[in-house]
């Protein structure tokens, strides 16, 4: 599991950077849409929080950056939906719930989700221990209010309580306005009673007094609300294996990972064409060069010919593949660089190689932007 908490003000939960996004489509499966048996929808999240089917823009915002990250982690849009919850699988201090849900083998599968759970967590952690989870919040101009505080006679309170005396006033602490209001009414008839684990505690005029005075705030206390989205890593990552597990068209035995660069574990092979010794101070500089920049590569220098060795770095979803072949050794060196997906290649200089390598494995640039700045490779001039 992995989560974000995201605390936002429960009287204004819009969002800073929620502008940008507000033409992101979402397919959106809403709690009306399943009741009458309608199918999930493409809708602007603009649109989505503006007419009251997502609950406000800080958890729109959310739900646009989930989606950008699976995207990028390689699921298929085609196979991505927000489910929201329904009124009967909805948690009761929730204020609206979606569910991103991503479609395999066995079915439309929660893999995250994404929940207003508005004040609930700090209301009931505070309650618990008794320490105030709260944030402050500037007021547009002073406000002065009157204020009610119970003030306790400790040494009575302990004379009359004695090993209790601490918890009685631990309580009398947490009281409420309206709680302290009836202590004073209370009082005014002779004694005030209020219940502790279970058991009457009884209050005289001599143990606590009610103090009331007139305070001017220029902050206010609130308890924040959370957004949290959560994510299934193991259930995104299977999605992701599955959505991209690929055959090569008209060949059902060349089967390979499409993973995005950026994620896939080894991010380039180099692949001298032969053992032909003349390669080898060109693979030991490409090797070097790729490690100054932190690409991940493996070299593949086996017996077998170019074509398996392409398939299998495409297996195990390697994305790019360098080639050293005979026109390498001519002056200025360059090399083949393939694509896996596309099977593509290009010709391009040593010395550019693993700055290219880098860019596209950072998402960076893009094949596309590549294959228009150098030479495509359609056939070796030198022959062995």
């Amino acid at each position: 599991m992995a989560e974000i908490e995201h605390f936002c003000d429960p009287e204004d939960k819009s969002h800073p950077k929620f502008s940008g996004v507000t033409s992101t489509a979402l397919t959106l499966y809403s709690a009306n849409n399943q009741m009458g048996g309608e199918a999930a929808k493409l809708v602007n999240i603009g649109d989505a929080v503006s007419s009251g089917m997502v609950a406000n823009e800080t958890l729109g915002y959310f739900m646009v950056r989930i989606q950008q990250f699976l995207l990028k982690m390689g699921v298929d849009n085609g196979r991505l939906r927000f489910r929201q919850h329904m009124a009967n699988e909805m948690a009761h201090y929730a204020c609206d719930c979606w569910d991103a849900e991503l479609l395999t083998s066995y079915g439309w599968v929660e893999c995250v989700g994404c929940a207003d759970r508005s004040a609930y967590d700090l209301t009931q952690h505070s309650q618990a221990t008794g320490v105030k989870l709260c944030a402050e919040k500037r007021l547009p101009a002073p406000v002065t209010r009157d204020i009610m505080e119970i003030v306790p006679n400790k040494g009575a309170i302990g004379k009359a309580f004695k090993k209790e005396a601490k918890s009685v006033t631990d309580m009398l602490a947490k009281l409420s306005l309206e709680q302290i209001e009836k202590v004073e009414a209370d009082l005014a008839g002779g004694e005030a009673s209020l219940e502790m684990d279970g058991k009457p505690v009884l209050l005289s005029k001599d143990m606590v007094s009610v103090k009331k005075y007139q305070k001017t705030f220029h902050v206010e206390e609130i308890i924040p609300s959370v957004i949290e989205p959560s994510f299934g890593i193991g259930r995104v990552m299977y999605a992701i294996f599955e959505h991209n597990f690929k055959v090569r068209e008209g060949d059902e035995q060349r089967t390979y990972f499409s993973l995005p660069p950026v994620i896939a574990p080894v991010k380039c092979s180099l692949l001298p064409l032969s053992n032909n010794t003349d390669f080898t101070p060109l693979v030991h500089k490409i090797g070097q060069a790729l490690t100054l920049h932190d690409i991940s590569h493996r070299v593949d220098d086996s017996s077998g010919s170019i074509g398996k060795r392409y398939a299998r770095t495409d297996e195990v979803s390697i994305p790019f593949g360098i080639t050293v072949d005979f026109d390498s050794l001519k002056e200025p060196h360059s090399v083949t660089l393939r694509e896996r997906d596309t099977t593509t290649q290009i010709r391009i200089d040593v010395d550019k190689v693993a700055e290219v390598i880098y860019q596209l494995s950072t998402g960076r640039t893009t094949w596309a932007v590549v294959t228009t700045q150098f030479p495509k490779f359609e056939a070796q001039e030198t022959k062995s």
